[in-house]
């Protein structure tokens, strides 16, 4: 059930959206091995963009992660790797791909609701995050 939210320029072809968004997803079910990864690509123009109060600025791509908690820095590690190679390949020539950054939020089970009941009710949940705090 990660939710993972893209946030660069306009301009990306649909065959670049889905490779990012693949390869994202790949990262992802590696990561979490949990099914349901859910990603929005969210486009901003430069003009709605502002960077140290400069606005117009070169987009900076984002990916920001609200997902289970992980322990292993590890795979915490590879998992941003893969993301901003990712957002390098996506975003090449439409970015500054040199400064990518990569937010991984994660939750406890206790503070995250799907179809309408806490997930550290769903015995299945609580046996993957078992498996993910290692």
């Amino acid at each position: 059930m990660p939710i993972i939210y893209i946030d660069g320029p306009p301009g990306l072809s649909q065959s670049a959206k889905k490779e990012l968004v693949q390869e994202v997803t790949r990262a992802a079910d590696e990561a979490y091995h949990v099914p349901d990864v859910r990603i929005w690509l969210r486009e901003t123009p430069a003009a709605d963009y502002a960077q140290d109060g400069v606005l117009g600025a070169q987009v900076r791509p984002i990916a920001t992660l609200e997902a289970p908690e992980l322990s292993s820095i590890e795979t915490k590690r590879r998992l941003v790797a893969r993301i901003d190679a990712a957002l390098t390949a996506a975003y090449d020539g439409h970015a500054d791909t040199g400064s990518n950054m990569v937010f991984l939020n994660g939750y406890p089970l206790t503070q995250v609701g799907f179809a309408g009941r806490m997930q550290s009710d769903v015995p299945e949940m609580v046996e993957l995050a078992r498996q993910l705090a290692g």
